[in-house]
C-alpha cells in the first residue's frame, strides 16, 4: 500500500487508554475504519492504543468516536480517548509527521514510546467460541490451551510491555504455519492473539512420570491424562493440576474421606474450601443464586462467588455435561449427592465457581460427581505453587497424581473471591480475573508506592492517574510469603516502568511491610509517610467513590495501630483523604495474652465479662475447663501484664461468638465472626441496648442481656440476630449524631468486619430508610487488601497539601 501524508481532510492522533491491549482492540479499530473508509494506522504503544487517521469531515470524526465506544470488544474497557490535531502536535514537538497510507488502514507493529503504560488484561476465562472450535478445527481438536483475543491467559504470562508474544512466556513456543496465518489475518478472531497455539505448536499437559516425553508425545497423552485424573477423583483421591495462575488441589467434594485427605495435605482442618461445579444448572441445586450472582459467576472473570446453601438439594440424573443441561433448573428425579459435611463445618454458605479452562470442562465430561473441591495448591498458608519442580517437591508423596503443563507461569495468581451485597459485587480477594486492572482516580499519584498491611497483604503503585494494585499475596507471617511479596514488587516495578518517589506504609512499627519501607527509604533516600491503618481503610473507600469532602467514616476491623499506641478497630472518624479526627470508638477492652486472644476467642469473652463485672455462665466455664486456669487469666487481667487494650470490633465479634459456644479456639483467621454471622436467624427485629451516650461506646448493657438470654435458653440464632441488629442500629444512630455536629453529609464504611454480608445489608437498608448516603467498598476489598490503595490516596492528598 502506498504511504503518504496527503493533505485532504483533518488528520487526528487518537490516544485510547484503558483495557485495550490483548483484547482484540486493534483489529476492531481496523474493521471500523475500513467500513467508514477512513485511512490511517493503529498501533499498540506502552501508553495505550494510538490511531493516526485522516477524516473527511467533523461528522465522520464524531461517528468514529461513537462507534469505538459503543462497539468495543466485550473484554475491552475505554477509560479515556483523546482526539488531537496531529499538525499541532508535530509543530509543538518538532517531530516529523507520521506517514499515513493514501488509502486504506494499516495495523502497525507495537512500539515502546514513553514510561507511561496501558492496562494489561487480567487472565480471561475460555470463551464459548473457543470451546466450540475444539470440536471443529482440525488442528485444535480437544486442544486444552485454546485461546483467542477474547479469552485466555494474559497477566499470568506477561513479562514486559508492550503486550507482545516475545514479552510473554509463550515466546518459547514457535508458532506453526496454521496459527501464523490466523495471527496475521486481521479478519480472524486470533489476529495478534499473543498466546495463540494449537496441538501442533503450543503448550501441553503431562504427568509426573512423563517429563522425558517429547512435546508431541505429551500432547497425544492428553485424553489419557484427563481419564486417569477423573478416575482418581472418582476413587476418592486427591490430585494436583497446574492451572493459569498456579497449581490447584482437586478432590470429590461429595466424598468426606477425600476432603479429609485434602485437609491433611493442606494442614487445614476447618476453613472451607472453594468448589467448582460442572455448570450453572448443577450449581442451582446446591445454592441460592440471584441475578447479580449469576452474572458474576458466568462473567469472563470467573471468580469464586460466596453463595448461600439450599435447605434441600436435588440435581438431575445423568452426567454433568453442559450440553445435557436444560436452560432453567428444575428438581430432577435423582437425589443430589450432598457436599461432604467436613467441607464447610458450621457454615451455610459455599464458595462456588464455574469452569474457566478447557481442562475443567473435559474433567466434568468424565466425572460422576457434579462438584469438586478446587483449592490453591499450597501448604500451611505458603504461596500457591507455580513451578513443576516445586510441585514435585511439595506434593509428590501427598497426592495421587500431579498434572503439569509446560507453559511458564510468570505471575502467580490465586482465584479471586467475591460476594454480592445488596445486589452489588464486593471483592473479598482480588487476584485472577481482576489483577492488574488499575483504578483510574481523580488525582496524580505518579511515583507513590503503598506497602500495604501485613494480613491479606497487597502493595500498590501510582502511575499518573491510576493505581495499580498487586494480586492477593497473603499473610506475611512466613518467609515464603514475604519472598513472594518482594519478588512481585520487583516484577511490577519492571513491568510497569515504575520509579518510586514517595513511599507510604502503615503506622504499625512491627509490620514487615513497615520495616521494609523504612529500609528502602533509608537505602534509596526516598521520603516515607506513615499512615494510620484505619485512615487508609477510609481513604480507599473514599477513593473508590470519588469522595474528597469530609465525611463520617465507620471502620470496623480486627486490629490497627492507633495514634495513642493502642489497638484500634471500632472507629468513627470525621475525615477526608488527607487527615482524620477520631470522633468516637468502641470501649477499650484488654486482650489477655495479646495475639493469643485472637487465636482463642474465649479469652475475649472472659475479658469483656471481667471488664463489665458480669458473671460468666457455667456452660462457658465448662467449655474452657482444662485449657488454662481461669484464675491465671483473671490475674493477668487484674495486673494488666500482657493485656494490650483494644477497641477492635473483630474482638467484639470473637467475644459474642465464644459466649454462644460457636467458636472456642479459632482454626483460621476470623472463624469466630464468620460462625456468628452464619448462625444468625432471619426475621428477628429485636435489639440489645448499647450505651453510646459519649465518645466511648460501651457494650455493657448488651453483654448483660446476652447473658440473660443464655440463662433463659434463647436460641443461639436469635441472640446472633439481636447482636447484628444492635450493632447496625448503633452505627446508624451514632453516625446521625456525628453528622448533626459536623458538616458531613455522607457516611462510608470499611474494614474487615464489613465482609459480614448481614451487617452490610442491614446498614444499607437502615441508611436508605433514613435517606443518608452510605458508601461501602466494592472494587477495593474492605479487608486489609485495600490498605495499599488507601495509603496512596492519603499520600497523594498530603502531597497536594
Amino acid at each position: 500500500m502506498t504511504m503518504t501524508n496527503g493533505s485532504q481532510g483533518p488528520v487526528k492522533e487518537i490516544i485510547i487508554r484503558g483495557l485495550v491491549q490483548g483484547v482484540g482492540f486493534r483489529p476492531f479499530v481496523f474493521r471500523i475504519a475500513e467500513e467508514m473508509h477512513i485511512s490511517g494506522t493503529v498501533s499498540n504503544r506502552n501508553d495505550g492504543v494510538v490511531v493516526h487517521a485522516r477524516f473527511s469531515s467533523p461528522e465522520q470524526i464524531r461517528l468514529f468516536r461513537q462507534r469505538l465506544v459503543n462497539e468495543a470488544p466485550p473484554i475491552a474497557y475505554i477509560n479515556s480517548m483523546n482526539f488531537n490535531d496531529l499538525s499541532v502536535i508535530n509543530m509543538q514537538s518538532g517531530n516529523p509527521p507520521p506517514t499515513l497510507p493514501q488509502t486504506g488502514f494499516v495495523i502497525l507493529p507495537s512500539n515502546d514510546h514513553t514510561d507511561e503504560i496501558t492496562q494489561i488484561a487480567p487472565d480471561i476465562a475460555v470463551c464459548d467460541k473457543c470451546l466450540n472450535d475444539r470440536h471443529i478445527q482440525p488442528h485444535r481438536l480437544k486442544y486444552p490451551f485454546i485461546n483467542c483475543t477474547h479469552c485466555g491467559p494474559r497477566f499470568s504470562i506477561v513479562k514486559a510491555l508492550p503486550y507482545d508474544r516475545c514479552n510473554t512466556t509463550m515466546a518459547e513456543f514457535a508458532i506453526c504455519d496454521d496459527c501464523r496465518r490466523e495471527y496475521d489475518d486481521v479478519g480472524d478472531r486470533r489476529f495478534h492473539a499473543q498466546p495463540v497455539a494449537c496441538n501442533c505448536c503450543g503448550p501441553v499437559y503431562y504427568i509426573n512420570n512423563e517429563q522425558k516425553c517429547s512435546n508431541l508425545q505429551k500432547g497425544n497423552n492428553y485424553g489419557h491424562i484427563v481419564t486417569r485424573c477423573a478416575n482418581l477423583l472418582t476413587a476418592g483421591e486427591v490430585v494436583a493440576v497446574k492451572g493459569i495462575g498456579g497449581y490447584h488441589l482437586l478432590c470429590d467434594a461429595t466424598n468426606s474421606a477425600a476432603v479429609e485427605r485434602l485437609q491433611a495435605i493442606k494442614r487445614r482442618d476447618a476453613k472451607p474450601f472453594a468448589l467448582m461445579f460442572a455448570n450453572r444448572y448443577v450449581m442451582n441445586g446446591y445454592v441460592e443464586i440471584n441475578d447479580a450472582e449469576a452474572e458474576l459467576l458466568q462473567s469472563w472473570r470467573r471468580p469464586i462467588v460466596v453463595l448461600r446453601t439450599k435447605e434441600a438439594v436435588k440435581i438431575p440424573a445423568g452426567n454433568c455435561n453442559e450440553s445435557s443441561a436444560p436452560s432453567t433448573f428444575n428438581n430432577g428425579t435423582k437425589p443430589a449427592r450432598p457436599v461432604a459435611p467436613n467441607l464447610n463445618p458450621g457454615m451455610n454458605s459455599l464458595g462456588c465457581m464455574l469452569p474457566y479452562m478447557p481442562l475443567h470442562y473435559d474433567l466434568f465430561a468424565e466425572l460422576q460427581t457434579p462438584v469438586i473441591v478446587m483449592t490453591s495448591a499450597n501448604i500451611a498458608d505458603t504461596p500457591i505453587i507455580i513451578t513443576p519442580s516445586e510441585a514435585e517437591r511439595c506434593l509428590n508423596d501427598r497426592v495421587a497424581m500431579i498434572v503439569h503443563h509446560n507453559r511458564e507461569i510468570h505471575n502467580r495468581c490465586d482465584d479471586s473471591v467475591v460476594q454480592c451485597v445488596s445486589g452489588a459485587p464486593a471483592v473479598i480477594r482480588r487476584s485472577r480475573g481482576y489483577t492488574p486492572e488499575p483504578l483510574f482516580i481523580d488525582a496524580n499519584v505518579e511515583g507513590i508506592f503503598g506497602f500495604g498491611a501485613e494480613m491479606t497483604a497487597t502493595f500498590a503503585m501510582g502511575k499518573g492517574d491510576t493505581i495499580i494494585q498487586s494480586q492477593h499475596i497473603g499473610d506475611l507471617k512466613n518467609a515464603e510469603t514475604f519472598d513472594f511479596y518482594c519478588d512481585t514488587m520487583r516484577r511490577f516495578t519492571h513491568l510497569f516502568k515504575f520509579s518510586p518517589k514517595q513511599l507510604v506504609c502503615d503506622l504499625h512499627p512491627d509490620y514487615m511491610t513497615s520495616e521494609y519501607a523504612w529500609q528502602m527509604a533509608e537505602d534509596e533516600n526516598i521520603p516515607l509517610l506513615r499512615v494510620q491503618h484505619h485512615h487508609a481503610h477510609a481513604a480507599a473507600c473514599m477513593l473508590e467513590h470519588g469522595i474528597t469532602e469530609p465525611c463520617i467514616a465507620v471502620i470496623l476491623d480486627g486490629a490497627g495501630f492507633g495514634t495513642d499506641d493502642k489497638i484500634w478497630g471500632g472507629e468513627f472518624f470525621l475525615c477526608n483523604r488527607q487527615q482524620f479526627t477520631r470522633m468516637a470508638h468502641f470501649d477499650y477492652v484488654p486482650m489477655p495474652g495479646g495475639d493469643m486472644a485472637v487465636a482463642h476467642p474465649w479469652r475475649m469473652a472472659l475479658a469483656y465479662c471481667r471488664k463489665y463485672n458480669l458473671e460468666l455462665p457455667a456452660s462457658f466455664t465448662d467449655r474452657i475447663a482444662g485449657t488454662i486456669p481461669l484464675q491465671q487469666l483473671c490475674r493477668m487481667l487484674e495486673s494488666g501484664i500482657n493485656c494490650p487494650e483494644t477497641s477492635s470490633a473483630g474482638r467484639l465479634f470473637d467475644a459474642v461468638s465464644a459466649l454462644l459456644g460457636l467458636c472456642h479456639t479459632a482454626a483460621f483467621h476470623a472463624e469466630a465472626p464468620m460462625l456468628l454471622e452464619q448462625c444468625t436467624a432471619n426475621g428477628i427485629n429485636d435489639v440489645y441496648p448499647v450505651d453510646r451516650s459519649g465518645a466511648i461506646i460501651s457494650f455493657r448493657p448488651m453483654f448483660a442481656e446476652i447473658l440473660d438470654d443464655l440463662k433463659n435458653n434463647v436460641p443461639t440464632g436469635t441472640i446472633a440476630a439481636k447482636f447484628h441488629n444492635s450493632l447496625s442500629m448503633t452505627i446508624l444512630e451514632h453516625s446521625i449524631n456525628l453528622m448533626n455536629h459536623t458538616s458531613a453529609t455522607k457516611v462510608i464504611i470499611s474494614g474487615g468486619c464489613f465482609q459480614n454480608k448481614i451487617l452490610c445489608e442491614q446498614l444499607q437498608r437502615l441508611f436508605d430508610e433514613a435517606d443518608i448516603p452510605l458508601l461501602m467498598p466494592s472494587r477495593i476489598p474492605a479487608n486489609d487488601s485495600g490498605i495499599s490503595a488507601g495509603q496512596i490516596a492519603v499520600a497523594a492528598a498530603n502531597c497536594r497539601g
